[in-house]
């Protein structure tokens, strides 16, 4: 059977030649070999690392086994691709792309990717990304659009309080952890911030208390520098929640949750984020 390779994009000349067992992709003029710059490995789907000036396939892991396979995957569909160590991934559809060192994953549509270590995510449409643990996403675009041009993305953050100091929220309740804003990117975000006390020693309200919000805005990504434009509305609450706030902010790269409660009371707090995002290939 005839090896199939992969055609040039339109605009450029260049194109993936081979992958090496680190995961490094070498590219081809169709006589020469060359490492790409970061347009043409980005447009091919690839990560471009800018610490080593690659363009990689996979990130490839020394502690991992070299015997490692692609287990208790199941895909339907043609030219979907599962690379080193996925596991226990369902892919449904046609040309869908799953990153390396990733697991539990659904995909279901065309053209859509999961990137590098990302588990427990679901992606549905067509030219989808999804870049977080546990997150949901849903790819609208055309087949000549980027990959997630036009996308939404539904995460959860949390974190507990105890102080009425601001703390930071943090995706998936896991501490430092948060959702990276891709440059060049305009995302509204609709979040749902709930806090219930669940305990501390103030003698002001009591368990149970709880009170809701919905925090909304924009945040940008201007060629490496965030912004954002944010609005918080009180829903419902019940008992003392004097202080209690959530607060939408950008830092860094990544968005994020800061939120405070109360001096000696308890507070669990869980967020919904909804992201409506439109990523270009222009330098805003």
């Amino acid at each position: 059977m005839k090896r199939k390779t992969i055609p040039y994009l339109s605009g450029f000349t260049v194109k993936p030649k081979s992958t090496s067992n680190l995961g490094v992709v070498t590219f081809t003029d169709g006589t020469n070999e060359m490492p790409p710059n970061q347009l043409q490995c980005e447009a091919y789907g690839y990560t471009y690392d800018r610490a080593s000036g690659t363009c990689r396939a996979f990130k490839y892991n020394t502690n991992l086994n070299r015997g490692v396979a692609n287990e208790n995957n199941k895909t339907y569909g043609v030219g979907n691709s599962t690379e080193t160590g996925t596991n226990n991934t369902l892919v449904i559809g046609e040309n869908n792309t799953i990153r390396g060192l990733s697991r539990n994953n659904i995909v279901v549509g065309n053209n859509n990717e999961i990137a590098n270590d990302v588990n427990n995510a679901f992606v549905y449409g067509t030219k989808g990304e999804a870049t977080a643990d546990n997150s949901i996403v849903l790819g609208g675009n055309a087949p000549s659009d980027l990959l997630a041009e036009r996308q939404s993305i539904q995460l959860l953050y949390g974190t507990q309080s105890t102080t009425s100091g601001t703390v930071a929220s943090y995706l998936n309740n896991i501490t430092a952890n948060f959702f990276e804003i891709p440059e060049n990117t305009a995302m509204y975000f609709h979040g749902d911030v709930l806090a219930l006390r669940v305990g501390g020693s103030s003698g002001s309200g009591a368990v149970g208390d709880f009170a809701s919000w919905v925090v909304r805005g924009v945040i940008i990504n201007k060629s490496g520098t965030l912004s954002i434009s944010t609005e918080r509305d009180a829903i419902k609450s019940s008992g003392t929640v004097t202080n209690w706030r959530p607060t939408a902010v950008a830092s860094a790269t990544h968005f994020g949750i800061n939120v405070r409660g109360q001096t000696n009371m308890t507070l669990e707090w869980s967020s919904t984020i909804n992201f409506t995002q439109i990523k270009t290939s222009v330098a805003l």
